[in-house]
């Protein structure tokens, strides 16, 4: 079984702010916007034809949508960080109480192995994924199989799984090295 940071440890083991989570957010909002910009061309071409309407006013639909994600990611965030302060409510404060104390060095040695392979994995599948997701818009707003490429749609599964691993190792060493400084 591999080492969780997410397991109760004793209320003495070190401090709980910054909480975890604020790097991985900010990374997984950049690939959104990334993902969203990438496929903007291919709804808006879609959604055009289907709906009969401008694609400004899709392109100002999927603007909106970037924005309201970046709300709701930044509010979610700052939540947290009070959480671990112990301002909020009850649920909040119970969940950030069992992320308390820092990395040990087993955690900080699988959480360095797990950013350098979903790093280097995620790398690796970049192109394919990026190009895949706007080939997917078209394919499902077509019902066509036959442009549906198993090992390319694979490949960007296998991208999202690298790249949300990558970025909640980065997460934890980045917090767990504050946490460690600031118990110091």
């Amino acid at each position: 079984m591999a080492p969780d940071a997410d397991r109760p440890v004793e209320a003495g083991s070190g401090p709980s702010v910054p909480a975890y989570g604020p790097i991985d957010a900010v990374l997984g909002y950049a690939l959104f916007y990334v993902v969203v910009d990438r496929v903007t061309p291919s709804v808006t071409a879609v959604l055009a034809d289907i709906l009969s309407v401008a694609p400004s006013t899709i392109g100002f639909g999927l603007a909106a949508a970037l924005w309201f994600v970046l709300v709701v990611t930044v509010l979610d965030q700052a939540r947290r960080q009070l959480a671990a302060l112990g301002v909020g409510t009850a649920d909040a404060v119970r969940h950030e109480a069992t992320q308390r104390g820092t990395l040990s060095e087993p955690q900080t040695e699988f959480y360095l192995a797990a950013l350098l392979v979903g790093g280097v994995v995620a790398a690796w599948t970049f192109d394919t994924a990026m190009t895949t997701i706007p080939s997917l818009v078209r394919v499902v707003s077509t019902a066509d199989p036959g442009g549906f490429v198993i090992r390319a749609f694979l490949e960007t599964a296998v991208f999202f799984v690298a790249f949300g691993t990558a970025t909640r190792a980065l997460d934890r060493l980045v917090v767990g090295a504050i946490r460690q400084w600031l118990a110091a």
